[in-house]
């Protein structure tokens, strides 16, 4: 009997531990904020600028420059474990993994990242990461930051490729209903990362963060990563530093569709469409590694 006591006792003891103080709900413990270390990426960036040499045609540019990793953040746009479209849901199970070596060597370099798996985010409710995007305290803005932002005409001429009819380049298209549950498994989160699909909560946490700087990848180019409330044009319209991972992201386009070239060569022209009307590009090599000696001795 004492034996069994004395075992009780300290299983008591072992949930005090684990468990939140007195008086506190488990659900009000707020979570770690990230370390702010020092470093600098360097990026090559591509952009499309008119020449008026050149009739005011549009020619490529090319230019370096340095961001500091503290004020860097990388958000990874609507990289669903499924789609209707099984040709889209293919191209990014390519792609995930090759995304998920970039975003480890950005992360352990301390860029921010920011999962933003659009209409799924319940599935991570109980995170810390979760958790870390509600937290941030508002932040002040001239305008709704949870609206989609459509093309602008102002700024933009038309998509160069068709999507009105059909976007799915499936041989035979089927219903377009919802497939995905959940972010692609392929992406890790972890340490400090972030989830959210709000534009008001990312603008929140980027602001309490101190970001000025944020790289766009993922799906679909033409579609929600220029579009959704934290995609290229509203962060374009907050003032943020913004390019787009041009080898991380996928066009939703049908080739049966104008201006009839292949898939391929549909998501390049929308690559190159916000080249020229809303920021650059950069290859996701960019972000893994820092400046020499910029990180410290």
């Amino acid at each position: 009997m004492r034996k069994t006591v004395i075992i009780l006792v300290l299983f008591a003891g072992l949930v005090g531990i684990a468990s939140p103080r007195a008086g506190q709900k488990t659900e009000e413990l707020r979570v770690e904020k990230r370390p702010r270390v020092a470093g600098r990426i360097e990026l090559h960036l591509r952009e499309r600028v008119k020449s008026e040499a050149a009739g005011g045609a549009f020619r490529t540019q090319e230019r370096n420059v340095e961001w500091e990793v503290a004020k860097t953040a990388i958000i990874i746009c609507d990289m669903w474990d499924d789609h209707y479209c099984k040709s889209a849901a293919q191209r990014v199970g390519v792609m995930a993994p090759k995304m998920n070596a970039i975003l480890t060597a950005a992360r352990e370099h301390g860029v921010m990242i920011i999962h933003a798996p659009s209409g799924v985010v319940n599935m991570y409710a109980d995170s810390p990461y979760r958790k870390r995007m509600q937290q941030a305290p508002k932040a002040a803005s001239a305008f709704p930051l949870n609206k989609w932002c459509d093309l602008d005409p102002k700024r933009e001429p038309p998509m160069p490729v068709d999507v009105s009819k059909c976007s799915c380049d499936d041989p035979v298209v089927g219903p377009a209903v919802q497939r995905f549950s959940k972010q692609h498994p392929a992406i890790d989160i972890i340490g400090y990362d972030g989830i959210s699909d709000s534009g008001e909560e990312i603008y929140n946490f980027v602001v309490a963060e101190g970001i000025e700087n944020v790289v766009l990848m993922g799906v679909h180019t033409n579609m929600c990563v220029l579009g959704r409330p934290f995609g290229i044009r509203q962060m374009r319209k907050l003032g943020k530093s913004v390019v787009l991972a041009r080898d991380l992201t996928d066009a939703m386009y049908d080739p049966r569709q104008p201006p009839y070239v292949s898939h391929a060569r549909g998501t390049e022209m929308v690559i190159e469409h916000i080249e020229k009307y809303w920021c650059p590009t950069i290859v996701g090599q960019d972000l893994t590694k820092v400046v020499p000696g910029s990180d410290g001795p």
